[in-house]
């Protein structure tokens, strides 16, 4: 009951950040928690987060998508997804651990260093799209891609943010639909999943508005420090 309780408390505070600055939910609540559960037990667990974080964030946000946009960036994430769910289920604890980390953390090295500097044509795009889609599968992360292939299009973080939600929820459906068909939930993931979820719902249905008082720059900066530390910090689990 301990474990599940920390698992709630940290959960609200990583997703809490996660529905303000539109990731690293998932990134900060794997270093917290990876001492208590397993990471692939943390990474199917957190599809349940991520799609609370999408959805409330969606329906709480007065930007409109442009579905062409959306359509075509969720096609190359849905065969990148292909690869990255073939993959899950072929690595080793240890060497998901390590991949999770490194992939982390050369992302968000990228995003420190050169906050401004990704610019990617449309072939570029496409292989973002592919990658995020991979790392989604993969990871059950797929933000620092994401994020960096959408920072790089938009320039309002709302914009960003909203985008970033919405791919973040077919690409968790998806998730969701494939654990569910070859019956990855175990009875310990289930009970994790039923005892958090009415806690999240209500914190992050309140903290959504937060996002309103943080202005571009400062967006821009958190979310990519967090990236780079979430990713060291796995590498000393």
């Amino acid at each position: 009951m301990i474990s599940l309780a920390l698992l709630t408390l940290v959960c609200v505070l990583t997703y809490t950040f996660e529905i303000v600055f539109g990731l690293a939910g998932t990134i900060l609540m794997l270093p917290l928690l990876s001492h208590l559960y397993p990471p692939k037990t943390l990474v199917i667990y957190s599809v349940l987060p991520q799609i609370l974080v999408a959805v409330i964030g969606l329906v709480r946000s007065p930007v409109k998508i442009d579905i062409k946009f959306m359509a075509g960036m969720l096609f190359f994430a849905g065969l990148g997804a292909i690869v990255g769910f073939t993959l899950f289920y072929y690595f080793s604890a240890t060497a998901f651990q390590v991949l999770l980390a490194s992939a982390i953390t050369a992302a968000g090295l990228f995003l420190v260093i050169a906050p401004h500097r990704a610019k990617f044509n449309p072939a570029g795009m496409r292989v973002m799209d592919t990658l995020a889609g991979t790392s989604q599968a993969l990871f059950g992360i797929s933000g620092p891609i994401a994020m960096t292939r959408l920072l790089a299009t938009f320039h309002e973080k709302n914009t960003v943010r909203h985008y970033a939600f919405a791919f973040f929820l077919a690409m968790n459906g998806l998730r969701a639909t494939e654990y569910a068909i070859h019956g990855t939930y175990t009875a310990e993931i289930l009970e994790m999943m039923v005892i958090s979820a009415p806690f999240l719902a209500v914190t992050l249905w309140f903290s959504n508005q937060l996002h309103l008082h943080i202005n571009e720059r400062v967006f821009r900066r958190v979310v990519a420090w967090m990236i780079l530390l979430g990713g060291m910090s796995l590498f000393y689990r």
